[in-house]
């Protein structure tokens, strides 16, 4: 309701929705419940985690490390908070060596033997 107050009234809003006036202002005034609380806590230290692995983390790892920061944390809520923060973490493809570019340089005969032989079995492995 608090997005609309600026296009419709206060008085509009809650009678559509069916809620008295009273009641609005009461829910609005409100703090903030112990449980949204540490799950704003926790958020943050998801995003934390999550930025200093280089967005290579998901929430199993994310979790692990919350346990290593001391904090104890259900799985399945770290879950559900990474997947409300929009945190898709994805993996570093491997770097791959592709082909030298022009002509390789011959390599260089560095054991100096002669393999070649007159016929077969006639050259010895000495």
């Amino acid at each position: 309701m608090r997005v609309g107050t600026e296009e419709y009234s206060v008085e509009f809003m809650c009678q559509r929705l069916d809620v008295s006036k009273p009641g609005y202002y009461d829910w609005r005034g409100r703090p903030q419940s112990a449980t949204a609380q540490r799950s704003k806590e926790l958020k943050m230290l998801i995003a934390k985690a999550f930025e200093e692995s280089d967005g290579t983390y998901g929430y199993r790892r994310v979790h692990a490390q919350l346990h290593r920061w001391g904090q104890a944390v259900g799985l399945e809520l770290v879950r559900r908070l990474t997947r409300e923060l929009g945190l898709k973490p994805c993996q570093p493809k491997p770097k791959r060596f592709g082909l030298t570019r022009g002509t390789a340089a011959p390599v260089p005969n560095l054991i100096v033997r002669n393999f070649t032989a007159d016929a077969p079995g006639r050259k010895s492995s000495r």
